[in-house]
């Protein structure tokens, strides 16, 4: 018997896109009633699926959908480095992959594990990409967020990108996973991010790169390596990301591909070596798959929200940011939380003019905003 519970996505406000429109999270559980447990959700006539020492996991076929076997699949947990591959979905498609470019001396400075960028070495966004995904580079992960316009922009587009993929239980502080109050992912989001991931084909020569030349200072290169183990070791893996921080402890999503179909694994919260448990846990998802019933699905993306049409014959509208505020303005803004502020202005003429000319527009503040 299931143990029904209410899913924290059910409690998680509508994310704004930046267009403006909004996606509502979900009452049920994401995927189906089943997936709501937090014990070990099944399918039935075969074997139970073998047995893990992670606090949640899912196993699903990617090409279908399917979820074949889950626990805890909503559960709320740091996501550490496994995050990255939102900020892969979320960057990729906004950066054009060959431009070149020098980081900032704090993109250089992050916490955590690094690719080793330096502020004398010029890089392409694919070379940050391959750093992202292969080395786990909180170095690279913070370079692309400002590249992207910097950080709170970024971290804007990773959850508007989360809700759009029906990611609910999920919520970026970090573009690298470095743990930070109030961020968090699931399995299922895990699962549902990398399968997003998988559909671009560049996500997916990042992920499977098994070792690369990595620019250096002074026209030099050094050779970095994939840490997904599996990419070695088991066949038809394509790869994904793992991490691992010690509030976190290990997570990981990987997929592999065998006699034409994808499975995908997702754990959490993983207090040793998981590498064999997911090997088992993904031959499981190809000797089951197509012989049982499905627990639930990964659900597919929401469609891409656009601006409501302006009524015909009415002036448009345009956003200004001045790049020096007011005195009275700046302080006022410091103080926004994560909800915008829309702030009225009023600009009077001189002697000379006839009348009031009253301007408005909305400024948009941005947030403010160990290893992984």
């Amino acid at each position: 018997m299931w143990t029904k519970i209410v899913p924290i996505a059910a409690l998680l406000a509508s994310a704004s896109l930046t267009s403006g429109a909004a996606y509502a999270a979900p009452t049920t559980p994401v995927g189906g009633e089943a997936l709501g447990s937090r014990g070990l959700v099944a399918p039935p006539g075969v074997k139970k699926p073998p047995k893990t020492k992670a606090t949640s996991y899912v196993v699903a076929d990617v090409t279908t959908g399917e979820v074949l076997a889950a626990k805890d699949a909503h559960g709320r947990y740091l996501p550490a480095s496994t995050l990255k591959t939102l900020t892969a979905v979320t960057l990729i498609p906004k950066l054009d992959k060959d431009r070149t470019i020098r980081p900032s001396q704090n993109a250089c400075n992050q916490e955590g594990s690094a690719v080793g960028l330096s502020v004398k070495a010029k890089y392409k966004i694919d070379d940050l990409f391959n750093g992202l995904m292969m080395s786990s580079g909180n170095d690279a992960a913070m370079a692309l967020a400002e590249i992207n316009g910097g950080l709170d922009k970024t971290m804007r587009d990773m959850n508007a990108e989360a809700k759009r993929l029906q990611a609910y239980d999920t919520v970026a502080k970090t573009p690298s996973g470095l743990d930070k109050p109030g961020q968090s992912s699931s399995a299922y989001d895990l699962a549902l991010i990398a399968r997003a991931g998988l559909a671009n084909p560049e996500f997916r020569r990042y992920i499977s790169t098994k070792t690369a030349d990595f620019p250096a200072p002074k026209g030099k290169h050094y050779e970095i390596s994939n840490h997904n183990k599996l990419l070695w070791r088991y066949e038809g893996m394509i790869g994904v990301k793992n991490g691992w921080t010690s509030k976190a402890l290990g997570s990981f999503v990987g997929a592999a591909t065998r006699g034409g179909h994808t499975i995908v694994v997702s754990i959490m919260r993983h207090e040793g070596g998981f590498w064999d448990e997911v090997a088992q846990l993904l031959d499981w998802g190809f000797e089951v798959r197509g012989r049982t019933t499905a627990i639930g699905k990964l659900v597919d993306p929401l469609p891409v929200a656009r601006p409501a049409p302006q009524p015909a014959g009415s002036a448009p509208v345009t956003k200004v940011t001045p790049a020096v505020q007011p005195p009275l303005l700046g302080t006022a803004a410091s103080k926004q939380t994560d909800s915008s502020r829309t702030v009225g202005m009023a600009v009077i003429g001189g002697g000379l003019l006839f009348g009031l000319v009253w301007l408005g527009f909305g400024i948009r503040r941005r947030r403010r905003g160990s290893r992984s």
